[in-house]
């Protein structure tokens, strides 16, 4: 169900439309349209975007780089926004999200994505480890407003950080594909130097584009880069003396992203910085340092001792299963009811109140006892 050409993008449309309506789903029940379609093409389906790996690239050693091309349902992407990934792993469903980095114009349609395989990384090491062409994945359609504004800024400044290059990529691309004519700083931080994944790729840009300036910075001064060591306002303001009339759009690990949001918001320019997180910082358990309380699955009749991790943690821990997805709080797969208790959001440290309320398993954690209606 890839489109090739326009003809066979309408005959595509006007198939999917017959096969979305009410007359399928009748004479398709009780199984549904897509299990009679997949029998004859894994790609095909009345609404999923499904999408064949047609490229496996490994830019780094603990990275892959997928290209993926869609069904007709695919219905594209901003540059920075993210989709949601589903594999099916030894007969389980599992999502992440991930930025696709590619430019806009692409011309085949496709979409590239990069997944670095941490070491705790389920789904990105199955995707390095395992994932070969011809496979099919599913995928969401795009979403997240980090994203390269349609009126594009005068100035632009991107710093990203490890696997957080993906999105601000795709900007990249994007701009030198339109011709942009504004300066654009590419600023981005990585142990090493042979850790920092698209760096070929990057250099043969700001080599070829006279409005680009790359900033790598590497642990060591012996990498190689431009700058050296961890991300700090003397970066900026030796390396980026106009940061502050750049539009900024930032992407990286969490300490990285706090240490640049800091430098923004003491210069009053907060408005001026965008920016993306897709890892979450390590759970605080209580301001004591331990965890206490228990946590309480109502709906399931079990009762564990709170250890300090993520609801959903603690709930696949204790042998429940959960819908999940992304497990950084953008899909809300995992939301539902907590009926008592308190629980800390992790992404800004808020701590609810003890009222009945819909959470999300995946970025909370107890504040002592918590009831949950799973």
């Amino acid at each position: 169900m890839s489109a090739t050409t326009p003809t066979s993008r309408r005959f595509q449309q006007g198939l999917n439309r017959l096969l979305q309506s009410r007359v399928a789903d009748v004479l398709s029940y009780p199984h549904g349209v897509d299990r009679y379609l997949e029998v004859f093409n894994p790609l095909w389906s009345a609404k999923e975007v499904r999408a064949r790996v047609d490229a496996v690239q490994h830019l780094t050693a603990d990275s892959v780089t997928l290209t993926l091309t869609p069904n007709s349902n695919w219905q594209g992407f901003v540059p920075g926004q993210y989709v949601q990934l589903t594999v099916s792993i030894n007969g389980k469903l599992h999502t992440r999200c991930y930025s696709p980095a590619n430019s806009l114009y692409r011309k085949d349609g496709s979409i590239e994505i990069t997944a670095k395989a941490h070491a705790d990384g389920f789904v990105s090491r199955y995707l390095r480890d395992v994932v070969r062409v011809g496979d099919v994945v599913t995928l969401s359609q795009s979403g997240g407003e980090f994203a390269l504004p349609e009126q594009r800024p005068e100035r632009v400044l991107l710093i990203s950080g490890g696997s957080g290059i993906t999105p601000v990529m795709s900007m990249l691309r994007t701009l030198c594909d339109e011709g942009y004519q504004g300066e654009i700083t590419f600023l981005h931080y990585a142990n090493r130097a042979q850790d920092m994944i698209y760096a070929s790729e990057v250099n043969e840009i700001a080599t070829h584009f006279d409005n680009v300036t790359l900033l790598r910075a590497f642990a060591d001064e012996s990498e190689g880069g431009e700058l050296s060591g961890l991300f700090s306002s003397e970066h900026l303001f030796k390396s980026v003396p106009d940061f502050a009339q750049a539009t900024a759009f930032l992407c990286g690990p969490p300490p990285m992203m706090a240490a640049v949001e800091k430098v923004w918001d003491e210069q009053g320019i907060s408005d001026r910085l965008h920016k993306e997180q897709f890892t979450l910082a390590t759970a605080a358990v209580d301001d004591g340092g331990s965890a206490e309380g228990e946590v309480r699955f109502v709906r399931s009749e079990t009762l564990v001792t709170n250890d300090g991790k993520t609801l959903l943690e603690q709930a696949e821990a204790a042998g429940l299963n959960p819908e999940s997805g992304c497990r950084m709080g953008i899909c809300y797969s995992c939301t539902c009811k907590k009926t008592a208790g308190k629980i800390r959001d992790l992404r800004t440290g808020e701590i609810s109140s003890g009222d009945e309320e819909d959470i999300q398993l995946c970025v909370s954690v107890p504040v002592g006892t918590v009831a949950l209606d799973i």
